[in-house]
């Protein structure tokens, strides 16, 4: 069988980027840092905006590092679906939105 594309050992060699281009490399990671303290959101908060999202993208490395954030950070199985829904229905309803669009050029179009 070959090897996957996704490998998760790939996540732990994410801070190698700068490697290839420090200066922006580090700016992203002190963005990223940033980003991620406590604010007007919790660091809570904002781990379970992060694994929601990562379902949105569908970035398996993101899934995997927020999931174990969020159980560190006490974040129930029951939490986490339910943000993973709210990803998915915003996904869909965008995605859903967009059919106005088509339903505009189809009047435009057929007139």
């Amino acid at each position: 069988m070959s090897k996957p594309y996704y490998n998760a050992e790939d996540l732990r060699k994410f801070g190698k980027i700068t490697e290839w281009n420090e200066d922006l490399g580090n700016k992203f990671f002190d963005y990223y840092g940033k980003v991620f303290e406590e604010g007007a959101l919790s660091a809570r908060e904002k781990s379970l905006i992060a694994l929601a999202v990562s379902h949105v993208v569908q970035c398996p490395y993101c899934i995997d590092a927020y999931t174990k954030d969020g159980l560190e950070r006490g974040i129930e199985k029951e939490e986490m679906m339910e943000a993973v829904h709210v990803g998915a229905a915003i996904k869909s309803g965008a995605t859903l939105v967009h059919g106005v669009q088509m339903m505009n050029k189809y009047e435009k179009l057929s007139m």
